[in-house]
């Protein structure tokens, strides 16, 4: 028998296979089609303060081996995910959930963060560093240490369940970004985020995403992601989620002697809804075959 448990931030997972925010609504749409029970957990939908409609239309580019979206952070607003999607969530999903929270200034974090601290269902908040700060001329917040370790440390301030700090790979030297966070306090790192892409249609000559650029994601990027986990491991003691372009159980096994704990599925999920629950019911083959016996006791083997 194999051992596919892991534990992040001292909640224990069945397995390490988490659907990333974004590609898995709110949880209970994927519920229809099987029991997301056998998730490890997931993250929802990113979630801001005040409900967003997001980009305008075209908002997705496919590419060969992935895809670029510029959705815009759709979502209804913090009030309506706790009045409504969390209810709804708990009729089909009995496990601690993941809050992903979007912010366009610290107290926005601050707030999202201390509204979704106080929900039972939430066991960890995924704070996306990657939006546009409005007072800070619209720059990133995780594109250098020191915003990346302010919003850290605002949150923490008002949290008291496990914060991980989600980095986006378009920065110079990711794992001095990681570190700032660790030092502000955060509890864990999220990597990567989708990178920066674009496609140009060739009738029109124009871009095809109405928003010009969006981000990449897919099987093509799983080489960087593999490169930056790796990186931030041997630069932090906290524990990373790795993802970026993982559609397979090996690509799970990959990340994790990379040094990730626990693994996220993006893209897949949008190419087969059945990708996270396939690559769960797999992991006890492909870790035999490997001869794996347990998935903790593998995480940063490749160091």
């Amino acid at each position: 028998m194999v051992d596919t448990k892991v534990t992040l931030s001292g909640i224990e997972l069945d397995n390490p296979i988490i659907p990333a925010s974004g590609t898995f609504g709110f949880g209970y749409e994927f519920a229809e089609i099987y029991d997301i029970n056998m998730l490890g957990t997931f993250s929802f939908k990113g979630t801001t303060k005040e409900a967003r409609f997001g980009n305008p239309t075209p908002r997705i580019a496919e590419c060969p081996s992935g895809m670029i979206n510029a959705v815009g952070l759709q979502n209804p607003g913090i009030e309506n995910v706790i009045a409504e999607e969390l209810p709804e969530l708990k009729k089909c999903f009995h496990k601690p959930v993941m809050a992903n929270i979007s912010g366009f200034s610290i107290d926005e974090y601050v707030y999202c963060c201390e509204k979704i601290d106080k929900q039972e269902q939430v066991g960890w908040i995924e704070v996306n560093v990657s939006c546009p700060n409005v007072h800070g001329g619209g720059m990133s917040f995780g594109v250098c240490p020191e915003s990346a370790a302010e919003v850290t440390k605002a949150v923490k301030a008002v949290t008291t369940k496990p914060i991980y700090i989600k980095l986006s790979p378009n920065v110079t030297d990711i794992a001095s970004i990681a570190k700032a966070c660790e030092d502000a306090g955060a509890d864990g790192i999220s990597m990567i985020n989708t990178m920066l892409g674009m496609r140009i249609n060739l009738n029109n000559k124009k871009p095809v995403i109405a928003n010009k650029m969006g981000g990449y994601s897919g099987s093509a990027i799983l080489p960087v992601a593999l490169r930056m986990v790796y990186q931030v491991y041997e630069a932090v003691k906290i524990p990373i989620i790795g993802m970026g372009g993982i559609s397979t159980t090996e690509d799970v096994i990959e990340m994790m002697l990379a040094g990730a704990t626990a693994v996220q599925v993006g893209a897949a999920n949008l190419i087969e809804p059945y990708a996270c629950k396939n690559i769960i019911e797999d992991l006890p083959r492909v870790m035999e075959k490997y001869k794996i016996s347990s998935l903790e006791s593998i995480i940063g083997g490749a160091h």
